[in-house]
């Protein structure tokens, strides 16, 4: 019976039988520095191939270019923060997100425009709240909420009409009146039922007969707990 951590067949990236021989790491088995099977930076599995670089982090810069996407990635994970800039233009996006989560906050602007979303949602996340007013047009409505969730309360009125319905719910939860006003009369349920919590009492009246029964409860109930303290 396997071992736990050997329940996948041992080949290389390539799909061919994995060559201690030809690694140029094949040294560090003498000593139990790695294991086929468990620990190599040779497999396609990227457990083993993390294994591997958690092991030795001193390894990874020499990897940062390696023809599979998972070694280059998981490389990227364990090398030192100066390598890392190298990578934001990498093929694959799975390398590239691992640049973004790991970059310092400075270098992030130049990813901002990253091709896949995954990796801008990523950068939207941890860019400094100044330079987020440049990804408010973001094509993606899921970055351009991470964008309203953290973009300074200034510039949140910029977004209030913004194409996406979350994207406009995220705006409700944090802008100010007079703004959070306007939004009481957004075509979406949802926005709407997030201003009915947040107007001052005495405004819940432009939700008297709204058709959502949500947003109608929320609105009068509020009312009532002013009105009747």
């Amino acid at each position: 019976m396997l071992a736990a951590w050997n329940d996948i067949p041992v080949r290389d990236w390539q799909g061919a039988a994995v060559d201690c021989a030809a690694c140029p790491h094949h040294a560090l088995r003498d000593d139990g520095g790695c294991e086929p099977g468990r620990s190599c930076m040779q497999d396609a599995y990227a457990r083993r191939i993390d294994r591997f670089f958690r092991s030795h982090p001193a390894l990874a810069r020499q990897h940062l270019q390696h023809p599979y996407f998972e070694v280059r990635a998981i490389a990227a994970r364990h090398a030192h923060l100066f390598d890392l800039p190298a990578l934001m233009h990498d093929p694959d996006e799975t390398v590239r997100l691992q640049v973004a989560l790991r970059i310092p906050v400075a270098g992030l602007t130049r990813m901002r425009a990253d091709p896949h979303r995954e990796v801008r949602i990523r950068v939207a996340m941890r860019i400094a709240e100044t330079e987020l007013a440049a990804m408010r047009d973001d094509p993606d409505y899921q970055v351009r909420e991470v964008v309203a969730r953290r973009l300074p309360p200034a510039l949140l009125p910029t977004m209030a009409a913004d194409a996406d319905a979350q994207v406009r719910r995220e705006v409700a939860r944090r802008i100010g009146m007079p703004a959070l006003l306007r939004l009481a009369h957004d075509p979406a349920p949802e926005v709407r039922r997030v201003v009915a919590e947040r107007l001052p009492s005495p405004l819940l009246h432009v939700f008297d007969g709204d058709d959502d029964v949500i947003v109608a409860h929320t609105a009068a109930t509020r009312h009532a707990e002013a009105t009747h303290g």
